[in-house]
């Protein structure tokens, strides 16, 4: 019979299997073994020096640039990123696809705090000279929640009823977007060079760049969720070191598992956690597929303190999160969530004039079972279930609908805006030939998008038969923002809702990346190799994103011009 290991005691290194040994014989050398604490807190790759010295800068500089480099790279992807997305931001000066909804409910939310209505030709009005703003207070019936709408409101109360003020706030949240991938990247990975390339990479998609330019809910929707993520990530390292301080460790710093501190150290207030479920709440507040994201990650930070618990020694690691996390997580996520989406509807609860806010008082009867609840309470809940009956049943045909398989290969982009003008009108040249095109296409970079296909494939092999949980991690970003969408086969969908999971693909293609970069033990003719091969891909990705540059921002361009762009047939 075996001997149970006292409570508290370190665990034995596990023998070479029989296969191991076999192995052995024919040269195979074993990995090196990865001390306990660097495998709960990996660290950080050290920062390098060698550009800074190539540029003839002194040691001490050199270095202050290098410790600076963590925030100092991401900073300036960021600020590259966002010049491209301010750059003309109000143009085209049109109310292009659904801002005709978005851009108008919000401004009605500034003025009463619920969605009014607008007559047929309030765009035209809008954009006139003078300007006219035709709202009714009369209540409008709308499908989506209010934060994306108040989000844009507040560009609106600074810049005006105007496509520059509409658009501000989203441009602004997708440069910080970019911002944010670049240091989950750099946490991820542990490396600032490939966190600035995940970001590099977000801020020349072409999806990701038009939606920062469209006020539409999607890209504030992406937002939260990506924020959310970033702050697992943080409550991640810091459970773990958590754990990590609290293992045996010998008087040189060497620590060992313990089952003592494995199963049974509980691991107290985690504030990121309890602001990812902020996070998550709002994107719900957004759009309602953020639900599956809050489940899914949900799922995902439980898994991670199973996995450190083992790690740290626990025998029953399964049980041990059980008891003491899975509650806390639980509480972390969900109940604030659910909290934050219904304090979003406080213009709602506070004004008299929206839709469906008297349904409750007018029938003492409605509710039933839940008449004890406030009368607004159950108003909302019966607005939430229409919403939700309108959404389900929503299968008009539309010209650009397209079905979630085609996604990553953009099968189907969606035209936000299109227009020909003739010549020396709009942009096109005087000494034009004929017409010009001028369009916003809401299309991924191709090239980023198709080696996105093969990085998916990558990072699902690093995760099913090499167990990285960086790959999970990325896969389960990916898996959430689109396998939904399966379950609605019938329903009208369109490809930039992928949108939601463009930061994931991104970090797969980065990952992608520093694996044909090579390990760091490789030799440097694999390493010279995996270099060339990684530049040539990034270049061709930022080549493809300016080649595509005039029709995600409706440039004028020859009508030969503008077909050579259109790769696909779907693409017109």
């Amino acid at each position: 019979m075996r001997a149970e290991r006292p409570p508290g005691a370190t665990a034995p290194h596990p023998k070479p299997t029989a296969w191991q040994l076999r192995l052995r014989r024919f040269g195979h050398l074993d990995r090196p073994r990865t001390p306990l604490r660097d495998r709960l807190v990996p660290p950080y790759a050290p920062p390098g020096t060698v550009l800074w010295t190539l540029l003839g800068l002194g040691p001490r500089v050199t270095d202050r640039l290098a410790r600076w480099s963590g925030w100092g790279g991401p900073l300036l992807v960021a600020l590259v990123a966002g010049l491209l997305r301010f750059w003309h931001l109000g143009s085209p000066n049109a109310v292009i696809f659904d801002e005709t909804y978005y851009a108008k409910d919000a401004w009605s939310l500034l003025q009463y705090g619920y969605e009014g209505t607008w007559p047929k030709n309030a765009n035209d009005l809008i954009l006139g000279d003078p300007q006219r703003i035709p709202l009714s207070p009369e209540h409008s019936y709308v499908v989506h929640p209010p934060v994306g709408k108040w989000t844009i409101a507040l560009g609106e109360s600074v810049f005006g009823l105007n496509p520059f003020g509409w658009r501000f706030m989203v441009a602004l949240l997708g440069t910080l977007s970019v911002l944010m991938l670049c240091r989950i990247g750099r946490r991820l990975f542990r490396s600032t060079a490939l966190g600035c390339l995940a970001g590099g990479l977000l801020a020349v998609d072409g999806l990701h760049f038009v939606m920062s330019r469209t006020a539409l809910l999607d890209l504030v929707l992406m937002f939260w969720i990506l924020a959310a993520f970033g702050c697992l990530l943080v409550d991640r390292d810091r459970t773990r070191a958590r754990l990590a301080a609290a293992l045996p460790a010998d008087p040189d710093g060497t620590v060992h598992p313990s089952d003592e501190v494995g199963d049974r150290l509980r691991l107290g207030w985690r504030p990121w956690r309890l602001a990812a479920g902020l996070c998550l709440g709002l994107a719900c507040a957004t759009k309602w597929n953020g639900l599956y994201v809050l489940a899914a990650f949900g799922l995902l930070t439980v898994a991670w303190d199973v996995a450190a618990r083992r790690t740290a020694g626990a025998r029953r690691a399964y049980r041990s999160t059980g008891r003491r996390d899975l509650l806390p997580a639980f509480c972390s996520l969900v109940p604030v969530a659910i909290v934050t989406y219904i304090a979003s509807w406080a213009g709602w609860f506070a004004t008299r004039g929206g839709y469906f806010r008297d349904w409750a008082s007018t029938d003492p009867h409605r509710g039933g079972a839940w008449s004890w609840l406030p009368d607004s309470l159950r108003s909302l809940w019966h607005y939430q279930s229409e919403v939700y009956n309108f959404h389900v049943g929503l299968t008009s045909p539309h010209t650009y609908e397209s079905n979630p398989w085609s996604w990553l290969v953009l099968g189907r982009p969606v035209s936000y805006f299109y227009e020909s003008p003739g010549p020396g009108k709009a942009g096109c040249p005087v000494d034009a030939a004929d017409k010009c095109a001028r369009e916003v296409l809401a299309l991924g970079t191709p090239v980023l998008w198709w080696a996105g296909c093969f990085a998916v494939l990558y990072v699902l092999y690093r995760w099913a038969f090499r167990r990285d949980w960086r790959a999970g991690a990325v896969l389960c970003g990916i898996a959430a923002g689109w396998l939904p969408w399966f379950l609605y086969q019938e329903r009208t969908i369109f490809l930039f809702y992928a949108v939601v999971f463009v930061p994931f693909l991104c970090l797969a293609v980065t990952m992608m990346i520093g694996a044909l970069l090579g390990p760091r033990g490789a030799s440097e003719r694999r390493r010279t190799l995996g270099a060339v091969g990684a530049g040539v891909l990034v270049l061709l990705i930022v080549w493809n994103f300016i080649y595509f540059f005039p029709i995600y921002t409706g440039q004028p361009l020859p009508v030969e011009a503008w077909r050579n762009r259109m790769w696909l047939d779907t693409w017109v």
